[in-house]
């Protein structure tokens, strides 16, 4: 099969100093949760980017010295040489597909709390940076400035020897040394490192020589550079700092991976963005060198990244997110199988991984991080072991993604839906504000099982259990999703909340069916309550914002969709709502729903208020819809007389949980039918002590 000769520009080679990428597909340095606790599992991942067609693979920042801790969350190091062995395993896996290896060598300066080192943090001036621990940095001496330009040299060295081709200079995200030294608001020293631009810019410059003298004969040395941070004067900006520093150095590196910083705009939602949301930022800087460019903002279109390259904004179309989601998306662009890529949904529950301190995962690749612990590819899947039939009950990602996979293997699958569409909780919250790129959940595997002929689709179809056993299919998933709760009960309400039982009382699933709420005159106050804290309520609230209604949102969280701290939207959020008008009220309970008044009391104080409330949304917990699950198992007894081998329930179905979750669930199902279970279900990576000292 041959790509769509549209889209030749992007497999050309592309010389970055003295190495050469072998296309224009370029996976930029992202955490991954694993670092140097998980070497297999790091290494796999990043050798599955490189087998699916990214020309260049880039490893996340690793740290070159005890001063740039930044655990808790998990970086690799590259502080002396018995470092070294670490990183040639990945080098190892990357280079196998030919691509090229590139590590983002980095020290956070100011950023680095030290916690487990216990170092002294070391800025260019003494300040408080780092947002979660009581910690300040010191002024860097002459004498700490040469031991950096050391230590980067030094772990440049290592890097060559561990066979990396393209070795970083970090300064983004607000997180590099020289992106602090460069910044006005963190730097305020005196001597030839502060005050002008080019003292400020000095220490970059000084880190490109001692990197490139050091390594440039064989290795390509990049900068990665965050050209704006969108604080206005106070900031580094695309047409002052950042512009000036571009046309400074421009020459100097051999190529400018730029972005736009803190983390939370480069990788911003797509709740709050669209695709080639930082372009604007960055498309001036192809005009100050000659030096290959890399830019990001969520490309999952060929033809915009086409776009992007033509129009000589950018050499090299770089992806983090869009990377997790689709690591053969090169080659699906190369082998013209574009229906087949996973695009990006931009729900950033890749990026919760990192701030949660766990292994990355993604909504759309369910095999993100299990490539070495459970051996999944993110493409193949094994063949079937029987020639047994699977009826898979429910639509919604779980039962998608499970019917999508079982069918790869070879069964025949029926996938019966109780409603007129597919995609269960997708096809409904999709449909809520800012949500509408999460469809590609649905969208990506109902067009795939469309075309698949062992797949039968049944639409309008509710079974019961005496229709599951007339069936006689082999084996049955119950993937019956969820329902929102109407009776308050949640993580602060083990009982149901008096007066839930009143008919001006709804939960999400009334709102997105669209029940007219009682009041629905204009300006009606709708009280919602937040005990779920992650987006639902929010999304709610600014549904019901827009659509008139005078909308108070209270929660017992100390902020409003505080788990969205950990998707890096909290304050977007946040911000959004009281645009709208929408008052906020956290850290209280509700207490009790009487008539049209809600009384709600402060979890530290306990003193209590009522508000007027024409209406009341619950959004606390969901239940799980396994009435149908249950009734089958009551009849298990019943199975082998009408063929029936198994019988499981996964996903929202099961427990309730993420999007992610669900299809993970889904996906987990499909891989192990009629396989083996072992009781623990992965391979572990440990530490082994020796009994020699």
């Amino acid at each position: 099969m041959t790509r769509d000769t549209r889209y030749d520009i992007l497999f050309e080679p592309v010389q970055i100093g003295p190495v050469t990428a072998k296309n224009r597909f370029y996976s930029v340095p992202h955490a991954s949760g694993m670092g140097d606790y998980y070497p297999q599992a790091n290494a796999e991942f990043r050798g599955a980017k490189a087998a699916g067609g990214w020309g260049t693979v880039c490893v996340e920042e690793t740290e070159i010295h005890p001063t740039t801790d930044i655990l808790p969350y998990i970086m690799p190091r590259l502080m002396e040489d018995s470092d070294i062995a670490y990183h040639q395993n990945i080098v190892e896996k990357i280079k196998q597909h030919d691509a090229l290896a590139a590590i983002e060598l980095a020290h956070n300066g100011l950023n680095a709390a030290n916690m487990i080192s216990r170092e002294v943090p070391i800025g260019p001036s003494g300040n408080i940076f780092n947002e979660y621990y009581p910690v300040q940095s010191r002024t860097m001496s002459k004498s700490d400035i040469r031991d950096l330009l050391r230590w980067q040299r030094n772990a440049a060295i290592r890097a060559k020897q561990a066979g990396y081709d393209v070795v970083y200079i970090y300064a983004a995200h607000g997180m590099g040394m020289p992106q602090h030294f460069l910044s006005r608001r963190h730097n305020r020293r005196t001597d030839e490192y502060g005050g002008s631009f080019e003292n400020r810019a000095r220490l970059m410059k000084e880190m490109i020589e001692v990197t490139k003298e050091a390594i440039g004969d064989t290795c390509a040395v990049a900068v990665r550079f965050g050209i704006e941070e969108l604080l206005g004067p106070d900031g580094i900006s695309a047409k002052e700092d950042g512009r000036d520093l571009i046309e400074y150095l421009g020459e100097l590196p051999d190529l400018w991976d730029v972005n736009l910083s803190d983390w939370s705009n480069d990788s911003i939602s797509s709740r709050f963005s669209s695709e080639g949301h930082q372009t604007e930022y960055i498309s001036e800087v192809k005009q100050l060198t000659s030096k290959p460019v890399v830019g990001v903002g969520r490309f999952t279109s060929p033809d915009s990244m086409v776009s992007m390259v033509k129009k000589g904004i950018v050499d090299f179309i770089g992806a983090a997110r869009p990377s997790i989601a689709d690591p053969y998306l090169p080659n699906k662009i190369n082998e013209d199988r574009l229906d087949e890529i996973r695009e990006c949904i931009g729900c950033n529950i890749c990026v919760s991984g990192d701030i949660t301190h766990t292994t990355v995962r993604c909504t759309q690749n369910p095999t993100v991080g299990e490539e070495w612990r459970k051996g999944w590819h993110p493409e193949q899947i094994q063949s079937k072991k029987s020639d047994s039939s699977v009826l898979v009950v429910g639509s919604g990602p779980t039962g998608l993604e499970a019917s999508y996979q079982l069918a790869k293997r070879g069964y025949e699958v029926t996938l019966a839906e109780a409603s007129t569409e597919l995609g269960g909780r997708v096809e409904r919250e999709a449909k809520l504000p800012g949500l509408s790129e999460w469809i590609r959940v649905k969208d990506y595997r109902e067009l795939l099982l469309k075309q698949m002929p062992n797949v039968n689709i049944y639409m309008d179809s509710p079974l019961s259990a005496d229709d599951v056993l007339d069936f006689g299919f082999n084996h049955v998933l119950l993937a019956t999703g969820a329902k929102w709760r109407q009776d308050g009960i949640g993580r602060s309400h083990y009982k149901p909340v008096p007066g839930s039982e009143q008919d001006n009382v709804y939960t999400p699933d009334d709102v997105m069916s669209g029940i007219a709420l009682n009041g629905h005159e204009a300006k009606a106050p709708v009280v919602i309550f937040d005990d779920d804290h992650y987006y639902m309520g929010s999304v709610i609230a600014e549904k019901l914002a827009n659509e008139g209604r005078k909308i108070t949102l209270v929660t017992p969280a100390a902020l409003v969709a505080q788990w969205t701290e950990n998707t890096m939207e909290q304050h977007r959020i946040q911000a959004r709502l009281m645009e709208l008008g929408v008052e906020l009220v956290t850290q209280h309970c509700l207490d009790e729903i009487k008539g049209n008044q809600a009384t709600i009391s402060c979890i530290t104080t306990g003193k209590t208020s009522q508000w007027d409330c024409s209406a009341l949304v619950m959004v606390t917990s969901r239940e799980a819809q396994d009435q149908l699950y249950q009734a089958l198992m009551a009849r298990e007894n019943e199975f082998s007389d009408v063929g029936i081998q198994s019988v499981e329930q996964a996903g929202d179905g099961e427990a309730p949980s993420t999007i992610a979750a669900a299809v993970y669930a889904g996906h987990r199902y499909a891989r192990q039918l009629e396989e083996e279970r072992p009781e623990i279900p992965y391979k572990r990576e440990r530490i082994i002590l020796s009994s020699s000292s």
